[in-house]
């Protein structure tokens, strides 16, 4: 296994810290996000390169809408051992949009989208209403460490919908170990802990936050084209993180949201192909005119521990509900 480099574990220390403390999040509305530093925002902000929004943060490089489609952040560069970690779709991509009685299309990728930079650096992706989509939504992607990325949700209806769905996926190259935070069962020693995504289990696996959420992945959803998808249930959520490891690099990936935002967590086994990971968030009824917003963490850190991962997770959780946001 290739060893970080020390300047990745200094920075990442660094970032580390900044998850656990406690200062609150940044708004949804770019305008109340707060000042940053000017180094700071120099060092994190995403630049506006033809379609597409190019970023450095010291420890990763790559692009935000890569030739200006909604493939969420690809290619992502690990700088120090200048290895791709995303697959071909990208990391925090919108993939499908799916209601009580619906699924509207095949996915966010398809459906025409515009972006802009914000002042603080962060990028706006914005999706219109139409014929297909009876609402418009909104994707702000902001750097808050130079190995994290908060992404923030908003969907809009322009009718009332039921148990509405966005199903933020995340796709790696390599990172074949795929593991999700359970709540108390045999394998995790009858306590909370990571669950390995193991074969045996099926080949896709859906992690429930509670009944409720076991009864909407049930309502048919799934059974809509293109893709259909057969999940095996496994145990409840303890919270919604779910982590990859790479033996390669020695990198981990963390994908997360709270329980309020997200009632599922999703993989395939840990070596099947996609090598992905997928939130879904919402979940909720919205009348028409109503605003939703989910948010969600992607952290990338060299050899993180089991306990690391739920620590940084826990510390999300904190800073969220301290935020009031």
């Amino acid at each position: 296994m290739k060893r970080p480099s020390r300047t990745f574990g200094t920075i990442f220390v660094a970032g580390f810290s900044a998850l656990t403390s406690s200062a609150a999040l940044w708004a949804a509305e770019p305008d109340a996000a707060g000042a940053r530093s000017a180094k700071t925002s120099a060092a994190l902000a995403f630049m506006a390169e033809g379609k597409e929004y190019r970023f450095d943060t010291g420890l990763l490089r790559g692009a935000l809408r890569s030739q200006g489609r909604s493939f969420g952040l690809a290619p992502v560069v690990d700088i120090s051992s200048k290895s791709t970690i995303t697959g071909t779709l990208g990391l925090f991509s919108h993939y499908r949009l799916l209601d009580a009685g619906a699924r509207y299309g095949g996915g966010a990728w398809d459906w025409a989208s515009s972006a802009k930079m914000l002042p603080d650096g962060s990028v706006l992706v914005s999706w219109s209403a139409d014929q297909g989509h009876p609402f418009d939504m909104k994707a702000f992607y902001r750097w808050k460490a130079a190995n994290v990325l908060d992404l923030a949700t908003s969907v809009t209806p322009n009718r009332d919908v039921e148990r509405f769905e966005v199903f933020l996926a995340s796709y790696f190259h390599g990172f074949a170990e795929s593991l999700v935070y359970v709540s108390a069962c045999a394998v995790t020693g009858g306590r909370p802990g990571l669950l390995t995504a193991k074969r045996a289990n099926g080949d896709w696996q859906m992690f429930p936050r509670d009944e409720a959420a076991l009864r909407t992945i049930r309502d048919g959803r799934w059974k809509r084209p293109p893709n259909p998808v057969e999940w095996k249930i496994m145990p409840p959520l303890a919270g919604p993180l779910a982590v990859r490891r790479d033996a390669a690099t020695g990198l981990t990936a963390l994908v997360m949201a709270t329980p309020e935002d997200c009632f599922a967590v999703a993989t395939p086994y840990g070596e099947e192909g996609h090598r992905s990971l997928y939130l879904s968030l919402l979940g909720r009824d919205l009348k028409a005119g109503q605003t939703a917003t989910a948010r969600s963490r992607l952290v990338i850190g060299p050899s993180l521990s089991n306990e690391q991962a739920v620590a940084i997770y826990q510390a999300y959780v904190k800073e969220i509900r301290a935020s009031g946001k």
